[in-house]
C-alpha cells in the first residue's frame, strides 16, 4: 500500500490539532474524539511520515522541524478540501464558456429570441450555440453533452428526461390574404379538402401533428407540400391557394388570415429538457429559469 494510501482527511485534521494546542487531550477534545483515538491516529502519522513528529514534554507536545514544515502544507490541503465542500456561489456575470441549445424552428423563432437577449445582459461572457432540432440523434448529442438543453415538444423528448413547461400553445387554421379561401366561412370536411402545406421539420413526409385530430372526423387532409420548417410554410401560403396550421405565436407578426372553424385541435406544450445528469448543474438551472421568467 502506498503512503497517500495511508492517509485520510480525518489524520491530517488529528495532526492540525496537535500543532495547533500542542497537547493530546486538548486536541481529542475539539476533535470530539477519545485521547486513545488521537494517539492511535498519530501513531499511523509517525509510520506514514517516518518521523516522530510531536516529541512528549511535561504538559504536552513539541512538534519535530519535519511536522512544523508539514503543517504548512497540510494547512493548505485542509483548506482546499474545505473549499471543495463549500457550496459553489453562482454568478452568471462571470460564467463563461459554450452551451449549445437544440430547438424545433418554431423554437428558434418564438422562445430564443428573448432568451438569447437576456443571456447577452446577465451572461455576457457565455456563447450560445443554437443548432436545429435533430429527433432521431437527441439522445446521443444530449447524452455525450454535445447539446445542453433542447427546446421542442413532449412526443419529441426521452422519457427518462427532465422537463418544464415553458406555456401551452394551439395550432389556427390560417392562409394568404389573396388566397380566395380567405373570403369563405368553411366547414371542417371543407377544410380537409383544400390544399394544405405542413411543416415536417423532424422527418420529411407528408404526416402533420394533427392528422390524428382530423381522423377523429374521419376527415383525411390533402396534404399538398410538406416543408422542413415552420418559417417557411407563409411563403409558400403567399404563392398558393392553400391552407396552413400553424402555432398561435408563429403567426403573430405575419399578414395571414387566420379562418375560423367549427372546432379546434386540441392545445399542446412547448417544453424544455436536458439530460438528467445536468439537473443539479448550477448554470442549467439558472438558464432554466431564465426560461420561465
Amino acid at each position: 500500500m502506498s503512503k497517500i494510501d495511508r492517509l485520510d482527511i480525518k489524520q491530517l485534521r488529528i495532526f492540525q490539532a496537535l500543532i495547533r494546542e500542542k497537547n493530546a487531550s486538548k486536541a481529542a477534545s475539539q476533535l470530539g474524539l477519545t485521547q486513545q483515538a488521537v494517539s492511535e491516529q498519530l501513531k499511523k502519522l509517525r509510520d506514514v511520515f517516518d518521523d516522530r513528529l510531536f516529541l512528549r514534554k511535561t504538559n504536552g507536545f513539541i512538534p519535530t522541524p519535519l511536522a512544523e514544515q508539514l503543517s504548512v502544507d497540510i494547512d493548505k490541503l485542509l483548506n482546499g478540501f474545505q473549499a471543495l465542500l463549500s457550496p459553489k456561489v453562482f454568478n452568471p456575470k462571470t460564467i463563461s464558456g459554450e452551451y449549445v441549445i437544440s430547438a424545433t424552428d418554431y423554437a428558434q423563432q418564438v422562445v430564443l429570441p428573448s432568451l438569447i437577449a437576456k443571456l447577452r445582459v446577465e451572461a455576457p461572457n457565455l456563447k450560445i450555440i443554437v443548432r436545429d432540432f435533430e429527433i432521431d440523434i437527441l439522445h446521443d448529442l444530449m447524452q455525450s453533452g454535445k447539446v445542453n438543453l433542447a427546446i421542442a415538444f413532449p412526443d419529441y423528448i426521452p422519457d427518462s428526461y427532465p422537463i418544464v413547461k415553458l406555456f401551452e400553445e394551439h395550432h389556427v387554421c390560417v392562409t394568404s390574404r389573396n388566397s380566395s379561401i380567405s373570403k369563405l366561412t368553411p366547414s371542417l370536411a371543407e377544410i380537409a379538402d383544400y390544399p394544405s402545406i405542413i411543416a415536417s421539420p423532424s422527418r420529411p413526409n407528408f404526416k402533420g401533428s394533427i392528422d390524428d385530430w382530423f381522423k377523429g372526423f374521419g376527415l383525411t387532409r390533402n396534404v399538398v407540400v410538406s416543408a422542413p420548417c415552420f418559417s417557411i410554410v407563409p411563403m409558400y401560403l403567399e404563392v398558393t391557394d392553400s391552407i396552413a396550421f400553424l402555432p398561435s405565436r408563429a403567426i403573430k407578426a405575419l399578414d395571414l388570415i387566420e379562418i375560423e372553424l367549427e372546432e379546434s385541435p386540441e392545445p399542446f406544450d412547448v417544453i424544455a429538457a436536458w439530460h438528467p445528469r445536468y439537473s443539479e448543474d448550477a448554470l442549467q438551472k439558472w438558464l432554466v429559469s431564465k426560461l420561465l421568467s
